[in-house]
């Protein structure tokens, strides 16, 4: 399985963090970023993003550049167990998938991936990471490429 992880765009602030939205440098940088993964061998077939304002705007940017549709998932938050979205993606068919969500959420899911714990990478805003997992669980992916806004 394939597997890009992107961190939403840059957001504005909002009393309630679930209604943070993109700012214009948000919606730039993450246009940029998703054009350089149009022109990449690792175009998503669907995109997962969290239900949070910020990142819904950041998909639906991604889904009209790469003409891929998007699946709203409730368990891809800020604060959420990466251990959640492993089972998920146990049953995914999809490959290439592309996660939209969050930090702490997208460092701590890249590195239980990648390196078998949760400590966690950081991620720029509307940074993307390929992964090539032969088989999904803790430690089984290895990074193939990033991509920056």
């Amino acid at each position: 399985m394939q597997l890009l992880i992107m961190r939403h765009g840059e957001a504005g602030w909002h009393s309630l963090d679930q209604e943070r939205t993109l700012t214009e440098a948000g919606r730039s940088q993450t246009a940029e970023c998703a054009a350089r993964i149009a022109a990449s061998p690792w175009r998503p077939e669907q995109i997962w993003s969290s239900p949070y304002v910020r990142a819904r705007q950041t998909a639906a940017i991604v889904s009209e550049i790469l003409n891929c549709p998007v699946d709203e998932k409730a368990f891809m938050t800020p604060d959420d167990d990466p251990g959640l979205l492993l089972d998920a993606l146990l049953e995914n068919q999809f490959s290439p998938l592309m996660l939209i969500s969050h930090m702490p959420l997208v460092g701590s899911l890249a590195t239980l991936l990648v390196d078998g714990h949760r400590r966690g990478i950081p991620f720029m805003t509307a940074q993307a990471v390929v992964l090539d997992m032969p088989v999904i669980g803790p430690g089984c992916a290895d990074l193939k490429t990033q991509f920056l806004p």
